[in-house]
């Protein structure tokens, strides 16, 4: 392909955006053309695709959705060319005034005075808008474009303002590649984690317990073990240690850490013996009390202490959402307390240890340097030494890696992780976070080789990030379907009839016995019902088909999820099944 092909094909992230951000304006138009008493506020171009915030005194329904998609396409054919002009800001206000758009004149108050106020006109409709746009309505292909779902939002994110209405869209050059979008969607849909952990029996939620605050049933536990054993398990190898610490603590110690004044609006707080206390928000600040529970001398350096903690953070109701967005959460926390010449090793054992545990399970993913937020502590010498700490660890492994402007952490920057899964959508889950602030503020030490007393070096690190929400990850990635060695019942067994049931429970017993979690089936129940429920609706790994047959040879009949049976003996399956779990295959 061409430069130039490139330059106008969807390879390009630039092209993408401006072909999308035409399409919101594209729908707007619609919008006005069918009912012009609707009031537009927003609609920008996004990851994929683009939506418009509107106010309108009808709530959008699927058919209003079909009918604003067919004059979408009238708009696309009529290959109307988009004009740019520019306005003094009265005018520009007037203008909007003229045209009954209170939105449009409230964003051009609010920008500066000496900002240019530009808009956008494509036949009739003309929008306030930066850019950049496409030079016709006639580039977006009509049958190649598609309204998706149409949700609440508040006016300029604020829950005090109007509630308005936003319409998602998605399009594409090419029909072929909209419809393969739509069929990812609606695997996304069928392998959508609230919907197979409620089928699976992994979870529940309660409006008693309250919203975002999961409960794990039994098999789900199960699986939230068997990732809690694993990364205890490859951290202890690597000298870590393993503390706990308390879910609540004073205002003063989140005073202390920062996190009061970064962070308040996301806690939880109550008062004790008329004493303010904190709900856990982060586990670091537990962490660095523990390291500073006793004097430390260089030799000691670097300590790795692991904490698998609860911590609770305020979440907007409307932002709730299954596992990935809870109120109340596991981190795989780790806190490494390091001496300056130690800080690259470091930073290059936390990569790797990640890096190994995404490709246990499956997991593609690419790496993001974010650098000092606005709101942040500390100086301008220490965010320089610990974002160029993090640039050599990376450069050192020789990574690729984008740079997030401003998305580190207040007390620090961070490497952050972004796994992909198997429908190749992108989650960002493990983290690096350097800190020299929280050591500075508790006053930490540690004694150096000449006698002096030193500051250490902090790093904070997560696996998984949330147990709970990369459950939920798991649940769609493998669509419920979890390897044998994470499988909360990885073998089913079938008993054919009565004649076979006692053989069954046998079989179930030393498998029991060796240490694999395998329910028995034997309710009387046609076979085929039972094999069908134990693939589509447990989705167990291994079943085992017991009949006359295989009581009297002594042996079972093995049913994996290729639907292929194969006869062995139990002790065959057993060592099989041993292999898989000891292996994490």
């Amino acid at each position: 392909m061409s430069e130039e092909i490139k330059e106008f094909s969807f390879e390009n992230e630039e092209y993408r955006q401006t072909y999308w951000h035409t399409c919101s304006h594209i729908m707007a138009q619609a919008v006005k053309r069918l009912w012009p008493e609707v009031k537009l506020a927003i609609g920008p171009s996004i990851k994929e695709g683009w939506y418009y915030d509107m106010d309108a005194p009808f709530a959008f329904t699927p058919e209003h959705m079909t009918e604003i998609e067919a004059e979408m396409r009238k708009i696309c054919k009529e290959k109307l060319k988009l004009e740019r002009f520019e306005l003094p800001r009265e005018e520009a206000i007037k203008f909007m005034e003229e045209k009954g758009e209170p939105y449009k004149v409230e964003l051009i108050q609010d920008l500066p005075e000496d900002a240019p106020i530009s808009f956008y006109k494509q036949g009739e409709f003309t929008d306030l808008c930066a850019g950049p746009h496409l030079d016709s309505t006639g580039r977006v292909k009509g049958n190649a474009l598609k309204l998706l779902t149409c949700n609440a939002a508040y006016w300029r994110g604020d829950s005090n303002r109007e509630t308005l209405q936003r319409i998602y869209g998605i399009a594409f050059p090419k029909k072929d590649e909209l419809d393969a979008y739509l069929e990812r969607l609606e695997e996304a849909k069928r392998r959508d984690h609230r919907k197979l952990g409620r089928e699976l029996g992994l979870f529940m939620t309660s409006d008693l317990v309250g919203k975002g605050m999961p409960m794990f049933l039994p098999k789900g536990y199960t699986v939230w073990q068997i990732l809690e054993n694993y990364i205890k398990e490859k951290e202890r190898k690597l000298g870590y240690q393993h503390v706990m610490t308390p879910c609540v603590g004073t205002v003063d110690l989140y005073r202390t850490s920062g996190h009061w004044d970064h962070y308040k609006d996301n806690m939880y707080s109550t008062v004790i013996d008329d004493e303010e206390y904190c709900i856990k928000p982060m586990n670091c600040p537990g962490g660095v009390l523990v390291y500073a529970s006793k004097p430390h001398s260089y030799r000691e350096l670097p300590i790795r202490a692991g904490e698998i903690g609860l911590v609770h953070r305020h979440e907007l109701r409307g932002a709730l959402h299954g596992l990935f967005r809870v109120r109340c959460f596991n981190q795989d926390d780790a806190h490494l307390f390091v001496r300056p010449d130690q800080l690259t090793d470091e930073i290059v054992g936390v990569v790797n240890l990640i890096d190994s545990v995404y490709q246990k399970f499956g997991f593609k993913y690419h790496v993001e340097l974010s650098t000092r937020p606005e709101d942040s502590m500390g100086s301008d010498e220490d965010w320089a030494r610990a974002e160029e700490g993090l640039r050599t660890a990376l450069e050192q492994l020789g990574m690729d890696y984008e740079v997030n402007e401003g998305d580190g952490a207040f007390y620090g920057p961070k490497i952050d992780f972004h796994l992909e899964d198997s429908l190749g959508r992108t989650w960002q889950c493990g983290t690096v976070q350097l800190d020299f602030q929280m050591p500075l503020n508790f006053d930490l030490e540690y004694v150096d080789a000449d006698g002096t007393k030193k500051r250490p070096i902090m790093l904070h690190r997560v696996c998984f990030g949330s147990i709970e929400r990369f459950i939920g990850i798991l649940i769609e990635h493998f669509a419920g379907k979890f390897p044998t060695w994470l499988a909360p019942v990885q073998v089913k067994a079938l008993p054919v009839s009565e004649k076979s049931r006692d053989y069954a429970h046998e079989v179930c017993a030393k498998l029991e016995e060796a240490g694999i979690r395998v329910v028995c089936d034997d309710r009387d129940e046609k076979i085929g019902y039972k094999i069908r429920e134990a693939r589509s609706i447990d989705r167990v790994p291994y079943m085992l088909i017991l009949g006359e047959k295989e009581v009297e040879a002594g042996n079972i009949s093995v049913r994996d999820r290729s639907n292929e049976t194969v006869q062995m003996s139990v002790d065959e399956f057993v060592a099989k099944v041993l292999e898989e779990i000891k292996t994490r295959a």
